[in-house]
């Protein structure tokens, strides 16, 4: 039995796929909240999504008062999120003394997990 990396694909289907250099990666981030207002809280995540927007990533999750995850990846169609990207989202992150618990995940991949 081939593996995925012995199976012969055209680069029309790698693209298609996702796969190979058309692979596309994002990273993962959960945290939770602790002692935050009501006006704080939305005042993050109004800053969240301008900090997200700037450096043309985007991001889904969810989440709640006590606990929130979310995965970035870049806006545009076959581009991946950086490792500059993600270490700009860490130094951000830690401005917010009211996030605690924080874990940012290393880049994966954002269609396989891997």
């Amino acid at each position: 039995m081939k593996t995925t990396d012995q199976i012969k694909r055209t680069k029309r289907l790698d693209k298609k796929l996702y796969v190979g250099k058309f692979a596309v990666y994002g990273f993962e981030v959960s945290f939770k909240f602790a002692d935050v207002t009501e006006e704080g809280f939305d005042r993050f995540f109004s800053d969240l999504v301008s900090f997200v927007d700037s450096r043309d990533l985007i991001m889904g999750g969810a989440g709640g008062t006590e606990r929130f995850s979310i995965y970035i990846s870049n806006y545009g169609r076959y581009l991946s999120a950086t490792e500059q990207d993600r270490e700009a989202f860490i130094q951000w992150l830690a401005c917010y003394d009211f996030i605690t618990d924080c874990s940012v995940e290393a880049l994966s991949d954002a269609y396989y997990g891997v």
